[in-house]
């Protein structure tokens, strides 16, 4: 707690006051920040107690301003398990919004489609999840000040949020399917057996990211909605290797319409 308020004072000291929302950027999602008429830019590295993030296509820093007629606060660049961190370190930041100010939190991941019936290129809001990350943020001794022992999950995934975005994907005709996320530990990508194990168990996209912070979310009472760029195609049965490279590609061609969806959702929050 002591870290989080002096994370939070150093933050409100640059002039970020009274954010209403709390974005993250995934992995080659960094773009959506240039919508942002920004008026305070701070490097993680120069927050008190924040990690820095160790993925060259995550830019790891904060902005604040305008989007859409609301306060932003956006992580360009956010944490991940497979760079060494605790689940506990991924959620500090999240945290450290929220005692900011911000009411809701927006997020944003690349991931493989584990559906047949999703291609790559397109989106998928993320309904519910199955988290396969050897750790949860939770763990260890609860501080009240945030959340609950026991916090519930049955709607980890605001339904107000998501109603409203399925509503703006078909007013602007963008293909949004609806699924299960599964987030593994990486950096690695999975091998055909471990797809068809994803498939089985009911998982729509893998990721290796995202559920920490929802799990964060809900214990801080914090309505959150997340949407998954679907770059890579993992048909257990005609598996081809996928670069880091053709993934960054792929969800640099779908955010425009990520980046459609999230300034209309805005407008009604």
């Amino acid at each position: 707690m002591e870290e989080i308020l002096e994370a939070f004072e150093f933050i409100k000291s640059k002039g970020v006051l009274n954010p209403q929302v709390g974005i993250v950027l995934g992995t080659g999602l960094g773009n959506l920040a240039t919508k942002i008429e920004a008026e305070v830019i701070i490097d993680y590295n120069e927050i008190p107690h924040f990690p820095v993030s160790t993925v060259e296509s995550h830019h790891g820093r904060l902005i604040y301003g305008n989007l859409s007629g609301k306060k932003v606060l956006a992580m360009q660049g956010r944490f991940h398990y497979y760079e060494g961190y605790s689940a506990e370190e991924i959620v500090f930041p999240i945290r450290v919004m929220h005692q900011l100010g911000i009411q809701y939190l927006l997020i944003s991941n690349a991931a493989g489609t584990v559906n047949p019936k999703f291609k790559k290129g397109s989106l998928m809001l993320i309904d519910d999840h199955i988290n396969m990350i050897p750790d949860n943020p939770l763990r260890g001794k609860n501080f009240d000040e945030l959340g609950p022992r026991f916090p519930d999950m049955s709607q980890p995934y605001s339904k107000e949020l998501n109603e409203k975005l399925k509503a703006i994907s078909m007013d602007l005709s963008i293909t949004l399917h609806e699924g299960v996320y599964t987030p593994v530990a990486g950096p690695n990508l999975e091998t055909r057996a471990e797809y068809r194990f994803l498939r089985l168990i009911g998982s729509d996209a893998v990721g290796m990211s995202t559920v920490p912070e929802v799990i964060a979310a809900n214990h801080l009472g914090l309505p959150c909605c997340a949407i998954s760029v679907l770059t890579d195609e993992c048909d257990p049965d005609n598996l081809k290797p996928v670069s880091i490279e053709e993934i960054l590609q792929i969800a640099g061609e779908a955010e425009k319409d990520l980046t459609s969806l999230y300034v209309e959702l805005l407008k009604t929050i």
